[in-house]
């Protein structure tokens, strides 16, 4: 039985592993003298594109810049609607906001966390402009019904792939499916960066060249500004070490569906919780591992847990609709108010031994016993 801490997330092993060669591609970009978009940049881009198979990955600054320069190259303006979801991180809706216009929230699947396609319609306007889904913990969202709707309303579709970089979606990569996809690198990400760090990927064209643009104040060419832009560069050393794990981040997923494998059987029939399912037409990343905690209190449960030192998150105890900024709309999303009081995602990386998913799960039982 493990009776050390267990952190939610150990990026040591794979660190470790690559110590050397990190140290190595460190030092060489110092060496070189570029720093700023230089060819670290420029050859991660590229690898990134392939890996994905898309024709342009344009880096950036982080996830969220990837969001608000996404949308802001979509065309998206102030007044105009944008279809998201409710539950998700604060950067969703932020982005929207911050072009000055509206983000619509619809209620999620409660099977998959992620915003119900089947609800979209239904808050469709004259205004509305974008459906931005976010594949939640690493699971897709229902990509046909969203293009589908799409199509038949003129709309723009950003997908959110903070949390689902090499998940799949009926055998092609999330963020390759709509119009453009924005991608993270903050550290805990399936693929972190040693900082912030953030990706676009379309194979518009036009779409490209702008946030190209948009990333480097609004110039095609510096010094000749076309549009007010942003400071929002994926650094040169961040590109480099990022380029050193992009070769094992398929390894890696599968690690973790191997892990979400073992969490799924070692906690087959425990009363009170419900484990995640993946849809027939998903690949799942598992970004996080989030079970359900049902008819007990999920914040004793995860007391109980600390005190034995096992480390769990809440992804996501408030959901956005609920938020001080965002208070005073009108909303009834049931689905979304529920899974935040029932929600705990479970230590896991792609490292993970049995062991210490035994020791969770037995400690998970002895919790959800006395609570």
């Amino acid at each position: 039985m493990v009776t050390s801490k267990i952190p939610i997330l150990d990026l040591s092993p794979e660190i470790e592993m690559l110590w050397d060669t990190l140290n190595e591609t460190f030092r060489a970009v110092l060496r070189s003298g570029h720093f700023i978009l230089g060819p670290s940049v420029r050859a991660f881009e590229a690898e990134v594109a392939s890996y994905l198979n898309v024709k342009h990955a344009v880096g950036v600054n982080s996830g969220t810049d990837a969001l608000l320069i996404g949308l802001q190259a979509l065309g998206i303006k102030p007044g105009d609607e944008v279809i998201t979801t409710p539950f998700s991180f604060i950067a969703t809706p932020e982005a929207i906001s911050h072009l000055g216009a509206i983000p619509v929230f619809v209620d999620i699947d409660p099977e998959t966390f992620n915003l119900d396609a089947r609800l979209i319609e239904g808050k469709i306007t004259s205004r509305t402009r974008a459906v931005l889904p976010v594949h939640l913990y690493g699971h897709a969202a229902d990509m046909d019904v969203i293009l589908s709707l799409a199509a038949k309303y003129n709309l723009k579709v950003l997908e959110d792939v903070a949390q689902a970089m090499s998940g799949e979606y009926k055998g092609r990569k999330l963020g390759t499916i709509g119009d453009i996809g924005a991608f993270s690198f903050f550290p805990s990400k399936n693929l972190g960066a040693f900082g912030d760090g953030g990706l676009l990927a379309t194979n518009d064209d036009r779409l490209a060249e702008t946030a190209r643009m948009l990333r480097a104040h609004g110039a095609r060419r510096k010094y000749f500004n076309e549009v007010l832009g942003y400071n929002s560069r994926l650094d040169e050393l961040q590109a480099a070490l990022l380029r050193v794990k992009l070769p094992y981040l398929d390894g890696w997923t599968a690690g973790r569906r191997q892990a979400a494998e073992r969490y799924s059987r070692v906690l087959n029939g425990v009363p009170g919780i419900a484990a995640p399912r993946e849809a027939s037409y998903a690949k799942h990343a598992y970004h996080q591992y989030t079970i359900r905690v049902r008819n007990r209190p999920r914040d004793q449960v995860q007391k109980a847990l600390a005190e034995a030192g096992i480390s769990t998150m809440t992804y996501y105890p408030v959901p956005l609709h609920r938020l001080p900024v965002y208070a005073g709309g009108q909303y009834d999303l049931p689905q979304a108010e529920q899974a935040a009081t029932e929600v705990l995602s479970l230590p896991m990386w792609p490292q993970i031994g049995l062991e210490v998913q035994e020791c969770v799960a037995s400690e998970l039982r002895a919790a959800l016993a006395h609570c």
